[in-house]
């Protein structure tokens, strides 16, 4: 199965390098995207870009993919089960939850100059950064990319109800499954609290997997693809 990996703000394909590598093995192609704005050089991209980049994808996709996104990318995620709801064998989602419709995409942070920089480690101390070390967070920081303020500050679009029919894995790493599930069994995930199909599965890192524990995270990846329902 080809497995599409989005990661979240700041991060280009390369994040996923680890993690690809040890899909390989697990029998699955996995297909790291870099989006516009987020690694191509385009300061000028928009949320739409990047959606329009996750739907090529998905359509060159060899079958039905699965397609994960990590943290505020997530939202990229669900808007590809939105935008195709039958091309798709399942979502993951890393570390986050997906927007409503309406809802700003990701304007979480100061922009200078029209981007969104990387705001240091001050905001991310705790759960979040835990397992980091300081070459990790040297790497990440310096790897970083400005995210364009026309991605950050986009208007998230869903608009086809099948997508709640599209299979979702929510993969918790600097949260509990068990918490998880009470934020989507109260309401505060109103997408994921309408979905038919939501699975929960632990991942014991903080909220870069794909950094602290690629080889696991690509087996989490890899069982929950295994055990996706049967194509509709």
């Amino acid at each position: 199965m080809d497995i599409l990996l989005i990661g979240g703000l700041w991060l280009d394909g390369s994040a996923w390098d680890e993690v690809a590598s040890a899909l390989g093995p697990l029998g699955h192609r996995a297909v790291p995207l870099t989006l516009p704005g987020q690694g191509d050089g385009d300061a000028a991209a928009t949320l739409d870009d990047q959606v329009g980049a996750v739907l090529a994808a998905v359509d060159a996709a060899d079958g039905k993919p699965f397609v994960v996104g990590h943290s505020v990318a997530c939202s990229l995620a669900w808007t590809a089960a939105d935008a195709r709801p039958d091309q798709l064998a399942g979502v993951a989602l890393i570390g986050g939850f997906p927007c409503r419709a309406g809802e700003t995409y990701a304007d979480l942070f100061e922009t200078t100059d029209g981007a969104m920089p990387f705001p240091g480690w001050d905001p991310f101390e705790g759960p979040d950064a835990a397992d980091l070390d300081e070459a990790a967070r040297r790497r990440l920081a310096s790897a970083a990319i400005p995210v364009p303020e026309g991605v950050a500050r986009g208007v998230v679009r869903l608009t086809d109800a099948r997508r709640f029919d599209v299979p979702v894995v929510v993969v918790c790493p600097e949260f509990a499954p068990a918490r998880a599930k009470e934020w989507v069994d109260a309401g505060d995930v109103p997408e994921l609290a309408r979905a038919r199909h939501v699975e929960f599965v632990d991942i014991d890192s903080g909220h870069w997997p794909m950094v602290t524990a690629p080889a696991e995270l690509a087996r989490v990846l890899a069982s929950a693809a295994s055990s996706l329902p049967a194509p509709r």
